[in-house]
């Protein structure tokens, strides 16, 4: 197994890193247990897009030197398709449901890029609440996910390009707060519209 990881290129090396990196802060507790994330099949998808989507938006900067957003975006789809066929999706469903991710994708990435390009908090926090909490008004979670979100774009843009072109990164820490309302028990984290 050692070996296999060390003959295969850099580059294929690289990209399985920066997408472990990408998945583990995914599936960091507090985004599910503070922030309201539906701690679902879909919560966890969307919080590995988020992710993917603010790492392929620094590199993009970086014109040809990165070029890892296909790779990475590829990865993702591969990752995909075996998550499918764990939970016994068919072979027939799978390609229209990997349509469906690709398509998930690319809308949310659009709805986060338009919303951080303005730098406009309001905005994320309703695309926050649209694509991840499935709600038009966004829960109390959405607003910090969204805080998080925006000081993590940011954080990434003062990282050292040659540490996250070879995944030698760790995304911020999210903050662990209590999550409004969750000691009178008014908050239902996984209530969809």
């Amino acid at each position: 197994m050692l070996l296999k990881w060390w003959r295969q290129p850099s580059r294929e090396r690289n990209i399985e890193t920066i997408y472990g990196v990408i998945v583990a802060q995914a599936r960091q507790p507090a985004f599910y247990a503070q922030y309201g994330v539906p701690d679902t099949v879909e919560g966890r998808f969307d919080m590995i897009v988020l992710h993917l989507f603010l790492y392929i938006r620094r590199m993009s900067g970086l014109g040809s030197g990165s070029g890892a957003g296909q790779p990475l975006f590829d990865r993702f789809c591969v990752d995909m398709d075996g998550n499918l066929r764990e939970m016994g999706v068919g072979d027939l469903s799978v390609p229209k449901r990997m349509q469906k991710f690709a398509e998930a994708f690319y809308g949310r990435s659009a709805a986060y890029e338009k919303a951080l390009g303005a730098r406009d908090s309001d905005a994320f926090a309703l695309a926050i609440a649209r694509n991840v909490f499935g709600r038009e008004m966004p829960p109390p979670g959405a607003r910090l996910l969204a805080d998080y979100t925006i000081a993590t774009a940011e954080a990434l843009q003062q990282m050292d390009d040659a540490a996250l072109e070879c995944g030698q990164f760790a995304f911020p820490a999210p903050k662990v707060v209590e999550r409004p309302g969750a000691a009178s028990g008014d908050y239902d984290r996984d209530a969809r519209p």
